[in-house]
């Protein structure tokens, strides 16, 4: 069984397209031989540089299986005639590929008819991937495409050279003017020149590996290894670890290494965030720290060759740098002039959104909907300084105005931050009292993703919360709403912002609630004049509870089924969500819960076709009228147990409360196993149904228990 290589070469591609795009061609790859009939016997790798993407597949079958076809013909009253076969016939057995002598007849339950047993002798592999791998390389998915040859060819970078092998055999497919060779080329420094490959398979590494081409875990490996060398120069030094920049570089290079550089220690009088920014995001520099965080007057750069022995590289390195900071440094000093109170009048001139306004209407919507929120808090008891809030609701968006942050996008709000802290912003103001306002600009927009931290002050949470949720409503009710994968004013993100934060620091705020004290923050405004989307508020509900269920499935691990009971019984408040979530799962295995759950479930469908077919239910449940004792003692049983349910639920004790509602399982199970529900008397079967939806509503309390997987295990849903 042969060894499948393909490889795309081209010019460099851009960093952040490459992991993605390289496992798109595998998956695309794997399908095809799948769907062929050829899958490999091993896992199929992918091998990516700026340079290339490749897919290695070991072990395919060398050609398909052949397979045999029952085929069906015309009648035999259609296929012969007199004896003799008829055009219908020898149509049918061109078809099949056999004489007409050949053909077969056969009963069915309409007649006799002709038949045939076809054997597709199968292709082999080099046939089926010289018709169908151009297709499958030219759906890889780019954010951005080019064309370099005529438009119905695209990619992401101009293709320079192709490589199909199956072992050692040539698969001489085109695509993009180019025809598939053998032949691969090295690093585009150190060995910018053809190199056979003389086999699919190992031998491949190995030739790149030869000509300087490393793969992804050879080269973060390398980086690494070179990067700690480096930084072992500076006693006492540590290089900052960042993920996302290690991703960067190792996309950016082909062959690593690092070099340490340095600059001016003057520079460090700037805020931190402002000097790793130009290091990390500008240049792809790494900051060096000390022992205990703190930034040291040195980077690291790494490099796409194998060193640079004479410091020529270095010193370049150096001098961009230092022209970097110079600007970040003139931009602050010259930003000092202005102070962020008098920026706030300047909003006026910035858009938010041409139909929503100005930054500056912006403002004062959030700035009212933060108040409100803050007296929600006090309502609830949770200590919030309003004044904080409302002064850094104002100032939130200033820094939109500084030059600092429309050369450094990405530190918006970051800068507001600092330059809050950095300013007297009123006469006469404790310092601890400007640090928090500071603090609640600085955190504004977080948190930009699941991963990322919520913002780290109650008042930095309200303010985070109020701009988003402005956001939020604002774009639906304008029609803008998020549809399938297009999301373009990230409004699912600023979602699970609103939900995390909302759920870690345990805030007694209802989305619903949120919801419409941001429109009425709209209310008589130019913005609410412009509103398309009536009915935008069912939509932004289901939305919302979306959110909820991203959070507590993805981010908490709860199991699905846990979630979807959850939920039925009510999304609007995250922090209740989380919590009846959390003593779902906690008893959900419990032998007694799983019988209440299934009981749940069968209560739940008898109530829905008694509904259906019109059949009444008593207002409650009567024992005059009852003669079977089961359902006496389930109702005894259940009136005793209400209060305490009711009690644990108001205290939100709702472990307590499923435990309760699990020892309803002997008298529920005696029930159902003694009782008919459905009985021809009307008096009985009304007060039966009366018992059951008693029965449901304390089940409903917590959540659906309709929902939970009762099976030894769960589907795959």
């Amino acid at each position: 069984m042969p060894d499948f290589l393909l490889e795309i070469g081209c010019e460099e591609i851009p960093a952040r397209m490459i992991e993605a795009a390289s496992l798109d061609l595998r998956d695309r790859v794997s399908k095809l031989l799948e769907r062929e009939h050829l899958s490999a016997r091993k896992v199929i790798s992918s091998f990516d540089t700026p340079r290339r993407l490749a897919v290695l597949a070991s072990e395919i079958p060398s050609s398909q299986a052949d397979t045999s076809e029952r085929l069906t013909g015309p009648s035999l009253k259609v296929a012969f005639k007199d004896g003799q076969p008829t055009p219908a016939a020898h149509a049918f057995a061109k078809k099949a590929g056999i004489e007409v002598t050949q053909l077969e007849k056969i009963t069915t339950p309409k007649g006799e008819y002709l038949a045939a047993t076809v054997t597709n002798k199968g292709r082999t592999a080099r046939e089926v991937l010289l018709e169908l791998l151009p297709k499958e390389i030219a759906s890889v998915y780019w954010p951005k495409n080019m064309y370099w040859r005529r438009p119905s060819e695209r990619f992401v970078r101009p293709v320079r050279w192709l490589v199909a092998m199956l072992d050692d055999e040539v698969i001489p497919l085109e695509f993009a003017g180019l025809t598939a060779r053998n032949e691969t080329r090295g690093h585009r420094i150190l060995a910018n020149h053809a190199v056979k490959i003389p086999r699919a398979g190992d031998k491949y590494s190995e030739v790149l590996r030869h000509c300087h081409v490393l793969n992804r875990a050879e080269r973060e490996h390398k980086i690494r290894k070179d990067l700690d060398a480096a930084t072992r120069t500076i006693p006492g030094a540590r290089w900052r670890e960042d993920k996302n920049l290690l991703d960067a570089v190792v996309n950016l290079t082909e062959f690593p290494s690092a070099i340490l550089g340095t600059f001016d220690d003057s520079y460090l009088e700037l805020p931190e965030e402002v000097l790793v920014t130009v290091m990390r995001d500008h240049q792809k520099y790494f900051a060096i720290e000390d022992a205990i965080g703190k930034l040291l007057p040195h980077f690291l750069a790494v490099l796409n060759t194998d060193g640079d022995p004479k410091g020529i590289i270095r010193h370049g390195h150096e001098r961009v740098l230092r022209a970097r900071f110079n600007d970040a440094r003139f931009f602050w000093q010259t930003d000092q002039k202005h102070p962020l109170r008098e920026r706030a009048q300047w909003l006026k001139n910035v858009t938010f959104q041409k139909d929503l306004g100005s930054y500056y209407e912006k403002t004062r919507r959030v700035q009212r909907l933060c108040s409100w929120l803050c007296e929600t808090l006090r309502q609830h008891g949770t200590p919030v300084r309003p004044g904080v809030v409302h002064k850094a609701a104002m100032l939130a968006k200033t820094d939109l105005t500084t030059e600092l942050v429309k050369e450094f996008t990405e530190l918006q709000g970051i800068v507001g931050g600092l330059y809050a802290c950095a300013q007297q912003l009123d006469h006469g103001m404790p310092a601890s009292t400007r640090q928090a306002i500071a603090d609640a600009i600085y955190d504004q927009y977080k948190p930009v993703s699941m991963e990322d931290s919520v913002p780290r002050t109650v008042e930095a949470a309200v303010l985070s919360i109020g701009d988003k949720a402005d956001t939020i409503v604002g774009m639906f009710a304008l029609g803008l709403q998020p549809t399938g994968s297009k999301d373009p004013f990230a409004l699912r993100r600023q979602a699970n912002g609103i939900v995390k934060t909302i759920a870690e620091h345990k805030l007694p705020i209802g989305l619903d609630q949120l919801s419409g004290d941001a429109y009425e923050s709209y209310r008589g405004t130019p913005a609410e004049q412009r509103f398309s989307e009536q009915n935008y508020a069912l939509a932004l509900r289901e939305f919302f509870r979306e959110r909820v269920e991203f959070y507590l499935r993805d981010v908490l691990g709860f199991k699905y089924d846990v979630v979807n009971a959850v939920l039925a019984a009510g999304s609007d408040d995250v922090l209740d969500a989380v919590r009846r979530a959390s003593a779902v799962t906690e008893v959900r295995d419990l032998a007694d819960f799983q019988s209440v759950a299934a009981a749940s479930k069968r209560i739940r469908n008898i109530l829905r076709q008694a509904e259906e077919k019109n059949i009444s239910r008593a207002s409650e449940f009567e024992t005059a009228n009852e003669n079977a004792e089961e359902a006496k003692i389930l109702n005894e049983q259940l009136r005793q147990l209400t209060p305490q349910i009711k009690k644990n639920i108001e205290d939100k004790n709702y472990l307590n409360a499923l435990r309760a509602l699990a020892t309803l399982r002997e008298p529920t199970d005696k029930f159902f196993d003694k009782v008919m529900v459905m009985v021809d008397d009307e008096k009985i079967r009304a007060n039966r149904l009366a018992l059951l939806q008693s029965l449901l509503n304390n089940f409903s309390t917590i959540a659906d228990f309709s929902e939970i997987v009762t099976e030894g295990k769960e589907s795959a849903k």
